[in-house]
């Protein structure tokens, strides 16, 4: 038989009959589909991963101000038992010391006596100053949201922290200079919302190397909360350039009373915690080498969520 009449009859099968052909197109489409499901597969387990491990964030997260809410009840009642003694105590010291600096001008006692009366005063002093702080933190907070301008509310906070004479008070303040997206406005309380930002702001100081400059800047978010839903937001961001946080240390920043200083009461950032709760918002943080290898510092983010009639505005 003639090449030309094989050739056609290949092409040209009796009705019913699969050739080579039709088989090898079958198993290529088999095949494209298989990969495209694989792939679907792939594509919707990971999602379903991440929005697991969402959920499990925002669960935590309610848990965590559940007990800080427990906490606080506590704290308040043992503080208010202590500060009524307290005040006596402060009372008889402010006494006792204009005694022993009278006695000290007649010659009566010493100058070591006058020092061990101001030490005195001065613990009293520090103990009233937890207290403070430890009222401070249970307090019922009552948000009055407003439409607060970023620019101005950043404004606010470096000139309060410039001037309240605190740890790292000669810090450098510098603005993102990223553009596009960034938010005019956040809802929020604007006394509360500047209370959290220089307990933020105080922090990156304390945690600054060398006076380095903190970047203060803002973005919009997704808020998630703990029942998976998901809303717009608007993230106030505070960067500094120091070590970093320690992975032990990134777990327990916000546990009321947790210090890794000699001093202070290990509540301000429980503070900010409680505040941004308040808000229905959340905290982030994270060292800063886990988006760029090699950076320094960490960024600490104050997510607050949009009002419902939020209109998206950006500078």
């Amino acid at each position: 038989m003639p090449a030309a009449a094989t050739q056609q009859n290949d092409r040209v099968s009796p009705r019913g009959v699969i050739t080579p052909g039709d088989l090898g197109e079958l198993m290529a489409s088999f095949n494209e589909v298989t990969e495209r499901l694989e792939a679907t597969h792939n594509s919707l387990r990971g999602e379903v991963a991440r929005l697991n491990r969402e959920l499990h964030e925002a669960n935590e997260r309610l848990r965590r101000s559940q007990r800080l809410a427990e906490l606080g009840e506590m704290a308040a009642g043992i503080a208010h038992e202590i500060r009524n003694p307290l005040g006596s105590i402060s009372l008889y010291t402010e006494m006792l010391s204009a005694d022993v600096e009278r006695a000290r001008a007649e010659g009566v006692l010493d100058d070591a006596s006058v020092s061990i009366a101001g030490k005195i005063a001065s613990e009293v002093r520090r103990m009233d100053a937890i207290v403070r702080d430890v009222l401070s933190f249970a307090r019922e907070l009552r948000v009055r949201p407003e439409r607060v301008e970023i620019s101005d509310l950043l404004d606010e906070a470096v000139h309060s922290s410039r001037t309240s004479g605190a740890a790292g008070g000669g810090t450098g303040f510098e603005r993102s200079d990223r553009a596009g997206d960034r938010p005019r406005t956040v809802w929020c309380d604007r006394s509360l919302g500047l209370q959290a930002l220089l307990n933020v702001i105080e922090n990156a100081q304390q945690a600054g190397a060398g006076g380095e400059p903190i970047t203060l800047d803002a973005r919009r978010v997704t808020i998630r909360g703990g029942d998976g839903s998901a809303g717009p937001g608007v993230a106030l961001v505070v960067t500094d350039r120091g070590p970093g946080i320690e992975a032990g240390v990134l777990d327990r920043m916000f546990n009321p009373f947790f210090t890794t200083r000699s001093t202070g009461t290990g509540l301000g950032l429980a503070i900010v915690h409680r505040i941004i709760d308040a808000h229905g918002g959340c905290v982030v943080v994270r060292n800063n080498n886990e988006l760029e290898p090699g950076a320094r510092g960490a960024t600490v983010e104050l997510r607050f969520p949009d009002s419902p009639d939020t209109e998206k505005e950006t500078e």
